[in-house]
């Protein structure tokens, strides 16, 4: 491989790995904001997303710089297919943290609500599977890759739990049906966000091995 493509490839590589430890942190900020209300912070998160989005252009422009000059094949062609595919994912979270922060915002204006749910542990389970994912991508790790799919059934499990908190939420405080509606939103968004990390964990499979393993989750990759 040519020094300057081995070169291209470590910096797109440190680039899609501090990408994801923003998303990660906006993430987390976000369900932070919901759990204590906090509108300055849901507001800071939301106008930090157009910076993700500069970003996600950024990190594109130089996969497609590095497909025109060093014209890539085998398994530096899967990577960069890769980030791109990652690249995209990461976007999409980072909107849906901006989501979450929407909905703290909303909820700051009625301090008197207040809620008993997994929410922490919901967003540790998502965050720990987008951390993984990208570990694995960092150590050519296909079975740490395969783990994160697996594990996206224990977000699915706290999803179904948050929704069953939401329900009798709505059916034991009337007054507050819109707040327990923005706490669903909240709950949904975070479900996509490990979906998103699935899926983040799946093109590293590919990257890695070559197989697409999308939609056959529970198998061995």
């Amino acid at each position: 491989m040519p020094k300057h493509l081995q070169r291209e490839l470590d910096a797109l590589q440190k680039k899609i790995l501090s990408l994801s430890a923003v998303v990660e942190e906006q993430v987390r900020s976000a369900v932070r904001s919901v759990e204590k209300k906090d509108a300055l912070a849901a507001k800071r998160i939301i106008e930090y997303d157009r910076n993700i989005d500069l970003l996600e252009i950024e990190v594109e422009e130089d996969c497609l710089k590095i497909f025109a000059l060093y014209q890539p094949v085998a398994v530096d062609l899967r990577f960069i297919i890769a980030v791109l595919k990652i690249n995209n994912d990461l976007e999409r979270i980072a909107d849906l943290a901006s989501n979450i922060a929407d909905r703290a915002s909303m909820l700051a204006e009625t301090p008197s609500f207040t809620f008993d749910s997994n929410l922490t542990l919901m967003c540790d389970k998502a965050v720990s599977m987008l951390r993984a994912c990208l570990d694995a991508l960092f150590k050519m790790d296909a079975e740490k890759a395969l783990s994160v799919c697996l594990a996206d059934d224990e977000v699915d499990d706290l999803n179904r739990e948050m929704v069953d908190i939401v329900k009798k939420g709505i059916c034991d405080c009337s007054e507050h049906v819109n707040e327990y509606l923005l706490l669903l939103s909240v709950v949904r968004n975070l479900e996509r966000i490990a979906d998103h990390a699935t899926n983040i964990a799946e093109d590293v499979i590919y990257m890695i091995k070559g197989d697409i393993v999308r939609h056959r989750t529970g198998e061995k990759a």
